[in-house]
């Protein structure tokens, strides 16, 4: 299988319907791992879930709703017995809204903290409760931004809910690995997922200009960072958020010259 072997693995994909998530699961379904597959929508699930089969690898097909702490719990039990025992949970649900922060309304900021924030507690909960109960190890990555390292104008309520994922981060790390459990983030910049594309076409986001490598991120480079941290390569590496920007959180907002 090579160096980035997983082989055999359970693994739980929530948000894996497409974009990233769809480009995780793939990716961990071709280091050997078996993904279970969560979305929103049933037949994006299914749609991937079949892609996976299709490697040779187990899945499964999972609806919930991650801000409901209920469902949840109930998903975490469903992916252990379909493809488990779950040794990787990765969690890529997230959604943002635009709106200046003298005129944000508090349904803006609720959505906003319940989309990218609230629920990375209930799934990272229960896939540790799991992992307790069952005295396994597990491995914990989820989906952050760089629009929570710094200000980003319009962006207040995503970029103070993605701030909060990166200190949850740092946090769990500390509290759970005495329980072998260690737990990381990946902090993209702007990527080319359907989504994106079709809010760029809207109108509804702005269209960014290219990274330092000249171009923007595709969802493989957010998968394939995902799937090296939670394999052994990454085994002494936890409490951590990889950047995967192409570079543009490292220049000068202005130019020196």
């Amino acid at each position: 299988m090579g160096i980035l072997d997983l082989s055999g693995r359970g693994a739980l994909v929530v948000g894996g319907g497409q974009g990233m998530g769809r480009a995780t699961a793939l990716l961990l379904a071709q280091a050997g791992a078996n993904p279970a597959v969560v979305d929103a929508e049933q037949a994006r699930a299914e749609s991937v879930a079949g892609e996976i089969e299709a490697l040779g690898c187990k899945s499964a097909a999972l609806t919930a709703d991650v801000t409901n702490r209920e469902e949840v719990q109930g998903l975490i039990v469903a992916a252990d017995e379909a493809v488990g025992p779950l040794d990787i949970v990765v969690n890529i649900v997230g959604g943002a809204s635009w709106a200046p922060l003298l005129s944000v309304d508090d349904a803006t900021w609720e959505r906003d903290f319940d989309v990218n924030l609230r629920h990375h507690l209930y799934v990272s909960q229960a896939a540790a409760r799991n992992w307790v109960d069952q005295e396994r190890p597990g491995v914990l990555c989820v989906v952050a931004s760089i629009s929570g390292m710094f200000g980003a104008a319009r962006h207040g309520a995503y970029g103070a809910a993605k701030a909060g994922v990166l200190n949850f981060v740092k946090t769990a790390a500390e509290e759970w690995w005495p329980h072998g459990i260690r737990v990381n983030c990946v902090v993209p910049g702007t990527v080319r997922t359907p989504r994106m594309e079709a809010e760029w076409a809207a109108g509804t986001t702005p269209r960014p200009s290219t990274d330092l490598l000249g171009t923007i991120a595709e969802p493989e480079d957010i998968g394939g960072a995902i799937t090296f941290l939670v394999s052994d390569l990454a085994r002494k590496i936890t409490g951590q958020a990889l950047v995967v920007d192409g570079g543009w959180t490292t220049r000068f907002p202005y130019s020196l010259t």
